[in-house]
């Protein structure tokens, strides 16, 4: 355990920032799923809010720091060819 007040107040902000990246990583999860089963339900119009919704929490997620730029854009990319190859 830290010692110094400096060490235990970045210990504490560490900890807050770790559970909210740990949110912001399962929600994209979860949406991620969402729109997954929007494309197979064959609702067009449901996958594509759905997927704006997930590219906009991805573009979020990577704008705060919760992920890598690149992990981001390699996750939209993704997301779009499934939903493209579903639909076709």
């Amino acid at each position: 355990m830290a010692n110094h007040k400096s060490a235990i107040k970045r210990a504490r902000q560490n900890e807050i920032r770790r559970q909210r990246n740990r949110a912001v990583k399962t929600r994209i999860k979860n949406i991620i799923k969402d729109v997954n089963a929007a494309a197979t339900a064959d609702d067009q119009k449901a996958t594509a809010a759905t997927l704006q919704t997930a590219q906009s929490a991805i573009d979020k997620a990577a704008k705060h720091g919760v992920l890598h730029r690149k992990t981001a854009a390699r996750k939209i990319s993704r997301l779009n060819k499934s939903v493209r190859r579903t639909q076709a």
